[in-house]
């Protein structure tokens, strides 16, 4: 079914980079994408060891291929060699198009690599969206099992995440030899679950886990490269008040964080309800700021006072403020947030969405259902104050 599910990522007339994390459907998508294209899947054994020792068999595969225009490179970042060819080859032949997919850009920044000097666009691709998903679209679900193509239609998704969680470790963390200690990172892993949606403190992460701070940082990195997690800075433009000026960490999707996040008799899901809707709230703002070729940044807004605002989109006549509740109801406390941000900002669109089911103007703030504003978000649509107020 995930196959049918039309996707909104943007491809490119060019050769391009497609980066995103492992399940989230790259290569299904090219495949249905560009049926005509010459595959070369890096994670199949027979053709990772042949290209490791013999790059210059992607040339071989090129030249004998005369009709073919376009050629995928799946899994690109377990070879990373090849990319010299590649750019050579891109030079020498200006109709062709090299698309290649990632779900890690470690080994791809290391000093030395060949990151075709430009010549290729880069292109990210996320879990579903609401929009994507339309009518069978929950966000029930969402919060639960999270939007993950691989995970989406199983019957077993809570086994199905344990195995994704299980496959991360072992091939894109062991066997890449990203880290040394494989428990410690296990660890590391457990520890920022309880981190998500939160202020990173790299020193109390340390500590929890055992490991020295820079080693934390060394992790937080790998999940960032490994397109597991995101770091939100935060929003200081033209500030009026006192900030903080840590960033916030977030897990890229809401079934990873739930398999990761440890629970016992004394868990209840309402505390930690509202991180998990923020995670699915971040994933759609940066998947629509991605596909619709948006020029804007997600960041945070916090004053040392304890005021917040979850988000904030700002970029070319964009300005956004939203906040995010874990709730069906809508207290005036809610507002406290918006309310002392559009004090600063008076220029700022600000909106709240919550799980309640009808939209509602308090105190002159669009109060909006989270599922309804997500299923709406898609790349072709500018938010605008308007848009924010308009049913």
């Amino acid at each position: 079914m995930n196959a049918l599910i039309q996707r909104d990522c943007r491809t490119s007339a060019s050769s391009f980079f497609l980066f995103g994390p492992r399940g989230t459907g790259k290569s299904t998508w090219l495949k249905i994408r560009y049926p005509n294209a010459y595959f070369i899947d890096f994670l199949k054994d027979d053709i990772y060891r042949t290209i490791v020792t013999k790059p210059e068999t992607i040339e071989e595969i090129v030249h004998g291929n005369p009709g073919t225009e376009t050629f995928i490179l799946d899994e690109v970042q377990k070879v990373p060699v090849v990319l010299n060819t590649i750019h050579r080859l891109m030079e020498e032949n200006k109709g062709l198009q090299f698309i290649l997919t990632g779900s890690s850009s470690r080994k791809l920044k290391r000093p030395g690599a060949d990151m075709l000097a430009g010549r290729a666009l880069f292109r990210k691709m996320y879990p579903f969206t609401a929009s994507e998903l339309e009518d069978s679209f929950s966000i029930e679900k969402a919060l639960q099992f999270g939007m993950i193509p691989l995970v989406h239609d199983r019957e077993d998704k809570p086994g199905a995440l344990n195995a994704y969680v299980s496959l991360y470790l072992k091939e894109e963390v062991q066997l890449e030899g990203l880290v040394r200690d494989i428990g410690s990172f296990s660890r590391f892993l457990e520890v920022m679950s309880f981190s998500h949606g939160q202020l990173l403190n790299y020193s109390e992460i340390a500590r929890e886990c055992q490991v020295k701070r820079n080693a934390v940082e060394n992790y937080t990195d790998i999940l960032e490269d490994l397109l597991l997690a995101y770091r939100i800075p935060p929003f200081s433009k033209r500030a009026k008040r006192i900030l903080v000026k840590s960033s916030k960490f977030y897990y890229f999707d809401p079934g990873v964080y739930n398999t990761l996040r440890p629970k016992g008799p004394l868990d209840r899901p309402e505390e930690t309800g509202g991180c998990v809707l923020e995670g699915i709230v971040l994933h759609h703002l940066l998947a629509w700021v991605e596909y619709g070729n948006v020029d804007a940044k997600v960041s945070f807004w916090r004053t040392k006072s304890g005021n917040e605002v979850d988000f904030i989109l700002y970029g070319a006549n964009l300005f956004i403020a939203l906040e995010v509740k874990h709730s069906k109801t809508i207290r005036k406390v809610d507002l406290h947030g918006l309310k002392a941000f559009r004090q600063d900002y008076p220029e700022a669109a600000c909106a709240l969405l919550y799980l309640g089911n009808m939209r509602m103007m308090v105190d002159d703030i669009p109060c909006i259902p989270c599922g309804e504003f997500l299923k709406k978000l898609k790349p072709d649509v500018l938010i605008t104050d308007q848009y924010l107020t308009l049913k």
